[in-house]
């Protein structure tokens, strides 16, 4: 069983614990483009995750500030990861989709059951309140990392986010996002670039933060290799000309049955 802290009872900043489940539970499939969680299993594992989620509990809003960016922003987004496998075991497997909780009432990502920096917050308060504050981390990439438990989520990554290898993680989960057909794609039926619903919900966090790129645009032109294996196609993205679409999300819920 790994350890939450140090023998000096520092944090462990390894997410050594988190990644043991993830390697344990997390299905890869789409040749690396998506994943899925297996729940069942996990949830025989439930202790493992709690202790977890308890030793992220533990952290002082003081310490946490003391931390690199980099720290910082990692434990974040696998505190949203974990808490959100929490939350789908609460009803598991009674359970097809995260808004099976409800919208008005019960929302779960309104539902201040997480423990952290000592008081109760909800995913909503670590997601938009937190990683999201304007000014903080401004990286856009945080979209294709927190994990909503949903199949039209970017996957969740089969381990920890650490800070020494933050920015490469990111990254390929950027990769891996954009270059699932089924999710971003240029569709020639249409001429136009058909991307996932996360790209409306949040154009505003693509106008800053990430080198060179102020809009959704410049994002899509980084990655028109991604989008399209057509030359042509390639080139109308990376000119910014390409006509944008929005794909309906699917909030099944991204369960391994297998």
């Amino acid at each position: 069983m790994f350890c939450a802290a140090t023998a000096w009872g520092q944090f462990d900043h390894t997410h050594a614990a988190w990644s043991a489940l993830l390697k344990k539970h997390v299905v890869v499939i789409d040749g690396g483009k998506a994943s899925q969680m297996r729940y069942a299993e996990i949830a025989k594992d439930r202790a493992a995750l709690k202790s977890y989620l308890e030793s992220l509990a533990k952290v002082s809003e003081a310490d946490f500030k003391g931390w690199s960016k980099n720290q910082q922003l990692a434990f974040l987004i696998n505190a949203y990861n974990a808490n959100m496998v929490e939350k789908v075991l609460l009803r598991y497997p009674n359970i097809k989709s995260v808004w099976d909780y409800g919208k008005l009432i019960g929302n779960p990502f309104k539902d201040n059951f997480i423990n952290l920096f000592g008081r109760r917050m909800t995913l909503d308060n670590i997601e938009h309140d937190t990683i999201r504050a304007k000014g903080v981390y401004d990286d856009p990439r945080i979209h294709m990392a927190v994990n909503c438990a949903s199949i039209g989520c970017p996957m969740l990554r089969e381990e920890a986010f650490v800070a020494d290898k933050l920015d490469a993680q990111l990254e390929e989960q950027v990769t891996r996002f954009v270059s699932d057909k089924s999710r971003n794609r240029y569709g020639t039926a249409n001429n136009a670039l058909e991307v996932s619903e996360i790209f409306k919900w949040y154009a505003v966090d693509f106008t800053s933060g990430l080198k060179g790129i102020r809009s959704r645009e410049q994002f899509f032109a980084k990655y028109a290799n991604l989008l399209s294996d057509n030359a042509d196609h390639q080139k109308i993205i990376r000119e910014g000309k390409a006509e944008i679409r929005h794909l309906d999300y699917d909030w099944n819920l991204n369960d391994a049955k297998k």
